[in-house]
C-alpha cells in the first residue's frame, strides 16, 4: 500500500516541479525577542448550514478530528437549530421542530433532535457557539409574498417562512429562555456559561423578512431569554455580512448604537452586548479560464467592521467574532454551480487562509479592537461525491488540505513575534487591489516557551503555474545557552499534506478501493516535508533554507 501511494506522489510531483521552477529569492527575518501581541486561537472556529449533519458518519468523524488539532477549545456554530422540520438534512436546510403549537395553541417544547446535536457536541469535547435562529413554523409571522415554510435548493432557502419574524416576540423570548433553560439542565450551568449564544444570521439581508427595527426587537427578547435562563451567559450578534457594503456598514454601525443608547424591548432594562459578530467574505471568480480568489474583499470587509466598533470606546475591547470568515459565500455552491470553486480541493484554500490569518491579525493590531475568532463556515457534505468543490473540511471522511492549515495553526502558540520579508506584498496594497503582480511570500511567528514556529506561504490570488521561491528564513533570538534547536518542517503544496493530488493521480475514482480510501486518509494528515532535525544555534540565531512553490504553506516549528 505504501508503496503505491509514494509512487503517486513521485508521480505527482515530478509534474509539479516541471510547472514550478525555483526562482525570486526572498529573506525573510523572524525576531524573537521583539512580540507583536498575543496569538490568540482565532483558526478553532468551524461552522455549517446542516445542523443535523453533526450526527451523522463522517459528521462525527470531523468533529473528533476538529476537537484534536488545538490544545484549546473548537467552537462550532450550525444554522436551523430552531427550524421546524423532521430533522433531515438538505443542502443549506436542517430542523430540529423545537417549538410547535398544540391543538388548543399552546406551546409544545420538543428538545429530542436538538439534543442528538449537543450530544454530538459534547462527546466530542466541542464546543457550541449557539445560533439563535430560526424561525418555527408555528411561530412565524405572516409576510407578504412568502407562502412556504421550507424552499428547497437550488431555490433560495431563504426564501421561506423560516427567516420571518416572530407573530409573538414574548412568545420568541419564552421559547429561547425555555431552550436555554433546558441547555442548562442538559449540559451544567459551568458548561454552559462558556458557550456563545447569537442572535440570528445575517439579518441585513434575506435571511431576514423583517426591518432593522424589528431586529433589534428580536434581539433584544432573545437575549432577555438567554440570561433569564443564565444570568452570566455571553450573548451578542448582530451576525450581519461583511460591512464594506455602505448598507451593512450601517446596520453594524445601527445595532451597536441600539445596544448602547437604548433600553431593551423585552424588559426596558440596559441591553446585553457581549460580543459582536459580522461576516467577510472574499469573491474568488474565474478570468480567462482559471481562479482569481478576492483576498482583498474579505480584508476590506474585515477593517470596515473593526473601524466601527473601534468608534465605541464601550464596545473597543469587546471580542470580534467573525463568525464566518470565508473565500465566498456559499459552501453548499458545488464547482459544478460555480466553476470558481474548484479552488477548494487543493492547496490554494489553505495557503489563501494562512495569508488571512496574519493579516487580519495585522488589522486588528491597527484598529485596537479584540479579535477572538475567525471562524471557517466549512464542515462536511453526506452523500456527495469526492472532491466535489463544495466549501468543505474534509470529503467523505478523507481530509482536504485546508484541513491541514488549522492544524498548523494550532502548532504556534505564546506572543506573535516580529517578521518581515523582502516577498512581502503590504498590507495597504493586499487592501487595495489584492495580490496581482507578484506573489506574497511571507510570514508569521509565534515564541512560547522552549520553542518557537514560523508558518509562511507563497500566495497570489491568480491559480496559475508559476515559479516558486528559494526562501531563507533567519531566526534571531534564541534564548542564550540553547545550542541546539529541534526543527520540524511541515508542508502544504501539491505533493504534502494534499489528498487531492493523491486522488487525481488514482484516476479521481468515486468508488475508490479499500486500499485507495487508506492512502487517501493517509495523504489527508498534515505531512512533515523532511525528517526533524537538530540545528545549531549561534549567538542566538539559526538559517534555514526551503524552496517554496506557488500556493504552498510551510510551518517551521523550532523546540529546545
Amino acid at each position: 500500500m505504501r508503496i503505491l501511494l509514494m509512487a503517486l506522489i513521485c508521480a505527482a510531483a515530478i509534474q509539479g516541479v516541471a510547472q514550478t521552477p525555483v526562482s525570486n529569492p526572498v529573506s525573510i527575518q523572524v525576531d524573537l525577542d521583539k512580540p507583536q501581541g498575543a496569538y490568540k486561537p482565532i483558526y478553532s472556529w468551524f461552522g455549517y448550514d446542516e445542523s443535523n449533519y453533526t450526527t451523522m458518519k463522517y459528521g462525527k468523524q470531523l468533529l473528533g478530528e476538529l476537537h484534536d488539532l488545538s490544545p484549546v477549545p473548537v467552537h462550532i456554530r450550525a444554522h436551523h437549530l430552531l427550524t421546524s422540520g423532521n430533522g433531515v438534512a438538505e443542502l443549506k436546510w436542517s430542523s430540529s421542530n423545537v417549538y410547535s403549537l398544540d391543538a388548543n395553541g399552546k406551546p409544545v417544547y420538543n428538545f429530542t433532535i436538538t439534543d442528538q446535536t449537543f450530544d454530538e457536541f459534547k462527546q466530542a469535547g466541542i464546543r457550541p457557539m449557539v445560533e439563535l435562529g430560526f424561525m418555527p413554523k408555528d411561530l412565524a409571522a405572516t409576510v407578504p409574498g412568502v407562502d412556504a415554510y421550507q424552499v428547497h435548493y437550488p431555490a433560495s432557502t431563504i426564501s421561506g417562512a423560516s427567516n420571518n419574524p416572530p407573530k409573538d416576540y414574548a412568545a420568541w423570548g419564552e421559547l429561547i429562555r425555555k431552550y436555554t433553560e433546558h441547555l442548562v439542565q442538559r449540559y451544567g450551568k459551568e458548561e454552559v456559561s462558556t458557550w456563545y449564544f447569537e442572535v440570528w444570521n445575517e439579518p441585513d439581508i434575506a435571511y431576514w423578512h423583517g426591518t432593522p427595527a424589528e431586529y433589534y426587537k428580536l434581539y433584544d427578547y432573545a437575549v432577555a431569554g438567554v440570561r433569564a435562563a443564565l444570568p452570566n451567559a455571553l450573548v451578542g450578534g448582530p451576525a450581519s455580512t461583511g460591512p464594506a457594503s455602505d448598507k451593512a456598514a450601517a446596520f453594524l454601525d445601527n445595532f451597536l448604537q441600539h445596544c448602547l443608547n437604548n433600553k431593551s424591548a423585552a424588559d426596558d432594562k440596559p441591553i446585553p452586548l457581549d460580543f459582536i459578530s459580522f461576516h467577510p467574505k472574499g469573491r474568488p471568480t474565474v478570468v480567462q479560464g482559471h481562479v482569481t480568489m478576492g483576498l482583498a474583499n474579505e480584508l476590506k470587509a474585515s477593517e470596515a467592521g473593526f473601524r466601527i466598533v473601534a468608534k465605541y470606546p464601550q464596545y473597543i475591547h469587546l471580542p470580534i467574532i467573525l463568525s464566518e470568515a470565508d473565500p465566498e459565500g456559499c459552501a453548499a455552491c458545488s464547482m459544478k454551480v460555480n466553476p470558481a470553486n474548484a479552488y477548494r480541493n487543493g492547496p490554494l484554500y489553505a495557503t489563501y487562509t494562512a495569508a488571512a490569518i496574519k493579516a487580519l491579525f495585522d488589522l486588528q493590531d491597527r484598529t485596537q479592537v479584540n479579535l477572538l475568532a475567525m471562524l471557517s463556515w466549512s464542515f462536511e457534505f453526506e452523500g456527495k461525491e469526492y472532491f466535489e468543490g463544495f466549501r468543505t473540511l474534509a470529503t467523505n471522511g478523507v481530509d482536504k488540505p485546508v484541513l491541514n492549515v488549522f492544524r498548523m495553526a494550532a502548532l504556534m502558540s505564546g506572543e506573535r513575534v516580529r517578521t518581515s520579508s523582502t516577498g512581502q506584498i503590504p498590507l495597504d496594497d493586499i487592501l487595495s487591489s489584492g495580490v496581482k503582480q507578484a506573489p506574497d511570500v511571507d510570514a508569521i511567528a509565534t515564541k512560547a516557551e522552549h520553542q518557537a514556529a514560523v508558518m509562511l506561504w507563497n500566495y497570489h490570488d491568480d491559480d496559475l503555474p508559476a515559479d516558486g521561491a528559494a526562501v531563507q528564513v533567519a531566526i534571531s533570538g534564541i534564548p542564550a545557552g540553547v545550542k541546539k534547536v529541534l526543527l520540524e518542517h511541515y508542508r502544504i503544496d501539491d505533493t504534502h499534506s494534499n489528498s487531492y493530488s493523491v486522488w487525481k493521480a488514482m484516476g479521481s475514482p468515486q468508488t475508490p478501493t479499500a486500499e485507495q480510501y487508506a492512502q487517501l486518509k493517509e495523504a489527508g494528515q498534515l505531512q512533515l516535508l523532511h525528517s526533524p532535525e537538530w540545528i545549531e544555534v549561534h549567538d542566538g540565531k539559526i538559517s534555514m533554507g526551503t524552496n517554496l512553490p506557488r500556493q504552498a504553506t510551510s510551518l517551521m516549528r523550532l523546540t529546545w
